[in-house]
């Protein structure tokens, strides 16, 4: 071995040590944060939204999530090391230390910050908003019944973040509001069920460990009721999403997409009414795909409707 090659390998275990601790080769987590900002961007724009933003948000998605791990290990590195599943996560084993993971969280944030303020001053102070119920849903679990109510919130939140870039506005109280319509809210709010669905099915992973540590989780919380809860979530989000943009005319598209999530989410019943770990956390995994569907029938609802547009 040359001194070269002694010299680089602590700076390549130190790369592969902050990529696990963001979550790198699990893109899952970006996915689920991805698809319904996405969805937003083009319910706004009526359409394609254009490079400039679509980067915005992809990028900062990717960003916030990635962050958002580094917080959320800090947080939670007293309680993770006497669960199985993060035992071994770099701050929980104290392979990086507190510092190092909150550096690298606060670095990963302000990039996002940066690509935030190439929109408009509304979606700037919208993004003020978001970060505060990011940086409150690891303390959530200690106190809140069902955390992933919070969860939920910090995973909707690029839905009027969308809108609001998209919209922008004048910098006064009731500009900022303008720039987010009530359709917005209401896809936060039935997002947010989605988000209770595929949450629970990954706290029912860890739910022995959760109980035996005092954590607290949807899936304690609902106890013998969480398959029907999460089969219940999974209704409320793909009817809400499709009476909410009934009005739109998205045609077909949308109907199918809807029809293809439904499908989607039964799967996850076959998955996880046995309440075992591999098939819950494989549940859990498996959802950007029903998030993507929802995209799927929303982008190409707009398409054809933009389309049919210049004949009408």
């Amino acid at each position: 071995m040359t001194d070269s090659s002694i010299e680089h390998t602590p700076s390549r275990s130190a790369l592969s040590l902050y990529l696990d601790l963001i979550r790198w080769n699990r893109p899952a987590g970006w996915l689920l944060l991805l698809w319904p900002s996405l969805s937003a961007l083009w319910l706004a724009a009526g359409g394609f939204p254009g490079w400039h933003l679509l980067t915005v948000f992809v990028l900062g998605t990717v960003l916030m999530r990635s962050a958002g791990c580094c917080i959320n290990d800090v947080a939670d590195r007293e309680f993770d090391k006497h669960v199985k599943r993060t035992a071994n996560r770099p701050v929980t084993s104290g392979a990086l230390s507190v510092r190092q993971a909150l550096t690298a969280g606060a670095v990963l944030a302000l990039c996002a910050f940066g690509l935030v303020l190439t929109t408009n001053a509304v979606t700037v102070v919208w993004s003020f908003a978001a970060l505060a119920v990011t940086l409150a849903y690891p303390y959530a679990k200690r106190f809140v019944a069902m955390p992933q109510a919070v969860l939920g919130v910090a995973f909707s939140f690029g839905i009027p973040m969308a809108f609001a870039a998209v919209n922008g506005g004048p910098l006064t109280p009731v500009g900022v509001w303008q720039a987010v319509p009530p359709l917005a809210w209401g896809l936060l709010l039935v997002n947010m069920f989605w988000v209770l669905a595929y949450d629970t099915e990954y706290a029912m992973v860890d739910r022995d460990d959760d109980l035996r540590i005092g954590m607290k989780t949807s899936a304690i919380t609902l106890g013998k009721y969480d398959v029907a809860a999460v089969m219940g979530f999974y209704i409320v989000y793909l009817l809400g999403t499709l009476l909410l943009l009934k009005p739109l005319n998205l045609g077909w598209p949308q109907w199918f997409s809807i029809e293809i999530g439904a499908v989607q989410a039964f799967w996850h019943f076959g998955m996880i009414y046995k309440r075992q770990r591999e098939g819950c956390f494989r549940a859990f995994r498996m959802n950007h795909w029903l998030g993507a569907t929802v995209f799927a029938g929303i982008a190409g609802g707009l398409y054809l409707k933009n389309l049919a547009a210049p004949l009408a």
